[in-house]
């Protein structure tokens, strides 16, 4: 495992080899977390503030709950693609949205083994 700390947008790209659907301009923002779920309600309850939301879902619902918890970005797996009114909704709340092919597990594998650690704080 990498040393833990906080990743670039530019770094998560480059580690999921992800395409940037809008926030090409944010990939110098650090995130200090990620999280995963396909369950927004489990987002809002275990998910910090500025962290890297990974989900399968492209629906309005996950541009609510990252802007509900301060959600530095999402990336959507599975080779999921956010639709225009998705990528809209996202520019107007300033919200970078990537995708990647990877799986959720392999995505968070990925991510973890840089250095970025989960919500729990354990980074054991």
């Amino acid at each position: 495992m990498g040393e833990v700390g906080p990743l670039k947008l530019k770094e998560v790209q480059a580690i999921l080899n992800a395409e940037v659907f809008t926030g090409m301009d944010k990939l110098e923002l650090e995130v200090e977390a990620g999280f995963a779920s396909d369950l927004m309600s489990d987002v809002l309850a275990f998910a910090s503030c500025r962290i890297l939301l990974l989900t399968g879902l492209t629906n309005p619902h996950v541009i609510h709950t990252a802007t509900m918890i301060d959600a530095a970005a999402i990336v959507f797996v599975r080779g999921k693609r956010p639709d225009k009114s998705l990528i809209q909704a996202a520019r107007e709340v300033g919200l970078p949205l990537l995708g990647t092919r990877f799986l959720m597990y392999d995505s968070c594998g990925r991510l973890f083994q840089a250095g970025l650690k989960g919500c729990s704080g354990d980074d054991r």
